[in-house]
């Protein structure tokens, strides 16, 4: 448990930014890696200042300093039993410098971000891990972090222009600044003496020279960058590229500004099949000669995992796997001539790949191989943990190697392990499934490990390529570089940090076992549980990541929970439950935006809604089975509710209705809308059945509604709408689902289908939460969101008669999972001169009643993009749910349409 008295000074320092709960400390302890710490403390830091105070500060407690941002690293460097400080959530500025060659970025930004901002250029990052998705600028400079192509030529070490350093005396030092030597010299004289004085003893002895010169010659991130003493002269630029890969063991970087590559679009893309994996390495000589921009390998067990992809194509899963291996092949031009040069002398090669520029095909095969390894660590056995190793040689040794491995596979028992990599670089991923704590088996990854480690180092290799030492290769860097290269490190690391304050027991270690320590325990609880890896990919994308919980740590508190129980500890048990409810189960916006991003579909919202139904009683049971049983009456008292919320005294309804568990109004929702009436049409051209949101809520300010606006689009389109009879006591099911109340959900499931039995035409819904809900709901592909229906059937049938010159478009979490983004972008394309979406645009969490429940969850998931939109000029705002626009509209001050509403105005009679 956490000392208050002695965390207090911390809190002192920016109140509110110290977290000491257990799910706060326990929630943050996981990360990807397979080691577990438990921090005393969580820290939200608010800037690099307050960073500075806070080491100065922990140096006095005798307090160690880590810091956390993406969580995605798989060495153990991302957790401790100290103080975890959390640079993600206020540390997320991206600027884009000289039309994209540059980009000044800060720790918590995530990579796809950046790449997003700067695609307009033409441009992105060098460095592109399979992580791009969830990974940090942050771990990316702290690990070195490389990728699929960018090799050691476009790395963090080399990309990296300048950045801003907080050293652990709290000296913040700009690198790119003119004064950046004569600050530091001033500032810390005993660090830039040391930096000097190393630099000469490298350059001075000759072995050290040619030691690293090999070791640099490929990717490695072990240990500090010692090429940094032979590449720059200046101390502060020394020091700028040691701190880079040193896994915030020397300083942390609040800011970094990196040069960027150019986008090549010019690309062609094969797959590769061998009989054996010693075939597939021993042809790679031939292949790196011909110049492609990635290889990536994939063994057998890949290939297997591969072929259950939804995104695998019909070849990869067509054939059976014995011993069979694979490359998949790559290269990128700068335009369809070379490219095409490049095709030419790939047909020579002696096996020549079937390449394919099919966009569609190869981000197939790209989502196959950047998901792999979450992937298969998904399918591992139920209570294992998996272990990714990361080593590279060069590369003429890389069948010898893989055969190393393979041997010793066999010899200490580990199956279905998994050989993958980056295959141009000689950089070999490998996985192992363990069950820590199960008998011996940690004595059987100790001597493992030592084989492997003498494996790689025999054939001049490097113990990690990319991934960061971390605690896990921690043990064997003096092995790796000799007595007196690792005594440099070390004086490198006490110039810096003298204390031994930041990440302790990380990159550095004279413990031979410290690798052994502090390993990942896996207890089984629940199939979504059972089946995460840790991953963190899920977290940019979760609208509650900056309010609670991401689905992530709701994950890891559910497996915390089950080991307290199972330890016998009532206290922790119970202080876990109580703070989960809110923490976790009702701020869960269950928008299943998490599954989109998981590369084994976990959906967290699933979870959720199971533990909601836990939670019902019989009372809520009853009152929402009676409510589907009369849902044209339940929402036509909500629509008079809103009326008359509308005309009271918005003080008075504001205090009535802030009670606990109930919905809260507030001045900025609009009344009530327009009750849904039926409109049978005998020759029809499809059903259509508006939302129960149009009755629950009015249209925006000036708007007909979307339930006005298909109608008439419709129309003029020459096309003939069903409405069915009832309709008013129609619903999608949602509010029964998302609640975990199977009776009424079943009550509305069997109206609904009785309502369109034996229809075979397309059935139009005009919200696209709703079109998602009635889906799972009649289990009919005939269902489609209006969006979608419009921009096949009735838009080319339009005339458009004004066009706005901007316009601001939110993207809904269910149009992103229906695949609505063409639909969507070639309506408002076709109205709008300009249009954006914002790059910060995520679900806005209102979903279904939740931004009534939890405002505060809404305002959370929506402050970006509001902040995005309010520094824009647009002529309107468009969404295509109505929730979302009251969301929206909430969290920005202008008015959110349907965008149906504004192609309704754009192909109406000019006003």
């Amino acid at each position: 448990m956490s000392d208050s008295s002695l965390l207090a000074p911390l809190e002192q320092l920016a109140p509110g930014s110290v977290r000491t709960r257990a799910s706060d400390r326990l929630g943050m302890a996981h990360d990807a890696s397979h080691y577990l710490l438990t921090p005393q403390a969580v820290v939200v830091a608010n800037d690099a200042a307050h960073v500075g105070a806070l080491m100065r500060a922990s140096a006095q407690l005798g307090l160690g300093v880590t810091f956390r941002s993406g969580g995605t690293s798989l060495s153990g460097q991302a957790g401790t039993d100290h103080l975890l400080v959390d640079v993600r959530r206020n540390f997320r500025n991206i600027e884009i410098l000289d039309n994209g060659d540059r980009v000044r970025v800060q720790p918590g930004a995530v990579l796809r971000q950046v790449n997003a901002r700067l695609s307009r250029y033409g441009r992105k990052l060098g460095p592109d891990p399979a992580s791009e998705a969830a990974c940090t600028v942050g771990g990316v400079v702290a690990n070195n972090s490389s990728g699929m192509t960018c090799g050691t030529h476009a790395n963090a070490y080399r990309t990296c222009e300048s950045m801003t350093l907080v050293l652990p005396s709290g000296t913040v030092i700009d690198t790119a600044a003119g004064d950046a030597d004569a600050r530091l010299r001033h500032l810390e004289p005993g660090l830039t003496t040391t930096l000097e004085q190393l630099r000469d003893r490298i350059r001075g002895n000759p072995d050290s020279v040619r030691r690293i010169a090999e070791q640099y010659a490929m990717k490695n991130t072990m240990g500090y960058g010692l090429n940094s003493f032979l590449d720059h002269d200046t101390p502060v630029q020394i020091l700028a590229h040691l701190i880079i890969g040193s896994e915030g063991t020397l300083g942390f970087v609040a800011e970094a500004v990196f040069r960027t590559v150019p986008v090549h679009h010019a690309a062609s893309t094969g797959l590769i099949v061998f009989n054996t994996l010693h075939t597939a390495m021993a042809a790679m000589p031939e292949l790196v000669d011909a110049g492609p921009a990635a290889i990536e390998l994939l063994d057998a067990e890949s290939l297997r995992v591969a072929q259950l992809d939804p995104q695998a194509d019909a070849a990869l899963r067509g054939f059976t796997v014995d011993q069979h291996a694979a490359l998949l092949v790559e290269w990128q031009e700068a335009d369809d001539e070379q490219l095409t040069a490049r095709e030419e002398q790939a047909r020579r090669l002696s096996t020549p790949p079937k390449l394919s520029r099919d966009p569609a095909g190869r981000a197939a095969l790209w989502h196959i191989r950047k998901g792999l390894y979450a992937t298969v660590a998904g399918n591992r056995p139920t209570g294992s943990v998996a272990l990714l190793e990361d080593v590279a040689v060069p590369v003429p040794a890389l069948a010898g190697l893989c055969d190393d491995l393979n041997q010793l596979f066999d010899r200490h028992r580990y199956e279905r392990s998994v050989i993958f990599g980056h295959a141009k670089d000689g950089n070999l991923h490998f996985m192992l499934n363990e069950q820590f704590g199960a008998g011996d088996q940690t004595s059987r990854y100790a001597a493992f490990t030592e084989e492997m480690v003498d494996a790689v180092l025999a054939r001049g290799g490097t113990l990690k390529a990319e991934h960061g030492t971390g605690r896990v290769m921690a043990p064997f860097v003096r092995r790796q570089f000799g007595d007196e290269l690792f005594e440099v490190m070390q004086q490198v690391k006490r110039a810096c940090d003298p204390a031994g304050l930041l990440n302790p027991g990380v990159l550095l270690a004279d413990d031979p076992q410290a690798h052994l320590r502090h390993l990942k325990p896996v207890v089984t609880v629940e199939a979504e549980v059972d089946r995460c890896v840790e991953c963190g990919y899920c977290e940019p994308v979760c609208p509650s990541r900056d309010l609670t919980t991401t689905p992530r740590q709701r994950i890891v508190l559910r497996r915390e929970l089950a080991m307290a129980r199972s330890a016998g500890d009532a206290t922790l048990a119970g202080q876990l439950e109580r703070e989960y409810q809110y923490e976790a189960v009702d701020t869960c916006a269950v928008d299943g935006m998490c599954a989109t991003a998981c590369p084994v579909g976990i959906n967290t919202g699933d979870l959720t809604r199971r533990l909601r139904a836990d939670a019902n009683g019989r009372i809520a049971e009853r009152v929402w089975t009676g409510a589907a049983r009369h849902w044209d009456a339940a929402t036509r008292a909500m629509n008079i509710a809103l009326d008359a919320a509308a005309v009271a005294p918005p003080g008075l309804v504001e205090a009535v209705t802030r009670v606990p568990g109930l919905p809260s109004w507030s001045r900025d929702l609009p009344a009530g809308g327009g009750r849904r009436r039926a409109a049978p049409q005998h020759d029809a051209d499809a059903v259509y059945l508006p939302s129960c949101l149009n009755t629950m809520f009015a249209p925006a300010a000036g708007g007909a509604g979307v339930m006005t606006a298909i109608r008439r689009l419709a129309q003029r389109a020459g096309l003939r709408l069903h409405i069915p009879e009832g309709i008013g006591d129609l619903c999608c099911g949602t509010p029964w689902s998302s609640k975990g109340l199977p009776v009424g959900y079943a009550v509305m499931r069997d109206r609904v289908r009785a309502a369109v039995a034996g229809t075979t035409l397309p059935v139009i819904i005009d919200a696209a939460s709703c079109t998602e809900g009635f889906h799972k709901l009649l289990d009919d592909s005939a269902v489609i969101d209006a969006v979608a229906f419009t921009a096949e059937h009735i838009l080319p049938r339009l005339t458009i008669t004004h066009r706005l010159p901007s316009l601001a478009l939110h993207p809904t979490c269910s149009s992103t999972r229906l695949g609505l983004d063409a639909a969507i972008t070639r309506i408002a394309e076709a109205i709008a001169e300009r249009v954006e979406v914002p790059h910060d645009w995520q679900c806005c969490a209102f979903a279904g009643d939740r931004g009534l429940l939890h405002p505060e969850l809404t305002a959370s998931a929506t402050r970006a993009e509001a902040d995005a939109v309010n520094r824009g000029d647009y002529a309107t705002h468009a969404s295509v749910n109505r929730t979302c626009e009251i969301g929206l509209t909430r969290a920005t001050g202008y008015p959110y349409h349907h965008l149906l509403e504004l192609l309704d105005t754009a192909t109406g009679s000019p006003t």
